[in-house]
């Protein structure tokens, strides 16, 4: 189970006493990556009762133009570039920072849409 709860050992390698046990809110999550393809998304059920959407596959974003203010969604092609990690640019898999060939020009995502259930980006390059 993955936790975001402090580690129970000390940075020496000693135990650190325990304050109290585990709780349900403690509760962290794998990576899912977002891959390029048609859009699916997977609702789940958060601490407090809310509603989180993940995304797991799209083929849109959300694209934002700097020079005349404006915003507009165009179709995902491909993932040009991925600092996250290079392997990701060959499966085409979008995360924060990843810069996507969209059909308005080259964008750069800005948001992280496995957490937020879209993908926003600025575009760089018009075609």
């Amino acid at each position: 189970m993955l936790t975001q709860f402090r580690s129970k050992r000390k940075y020496t390698g000693g135990l650190y006493h325990k304050i109290r046990k585990k709780k349900k809110r403690d509760i962290g999550s794998d990576f899912i990556p977002v891959k390029l393809g048609e859009i699916k998304v997977k609702k789940l059920r958060t601490y407090g009762g809310n509603k989180k959407i993940r995304l797991l596959q799209t083929n849109v974003a959300n694209i934002i133009d700097k020079t005349n203010n404006k915003c507009f969604k165009s179709k995902i092609i491909t993932v040009k570039e991925n600092k996250a990690n290079i392997h990701f640019v060959r499966m085409n898999i979008i995360t924060k920072g990843a810069i996507i060939q969209t059909e308005a020009g080259l964008a750069k995502v800005v948001n992280r849409p496995g957490q937020e259930g879209f993908v926003n980006a600025i575009l760089l390059e018009k075609k």
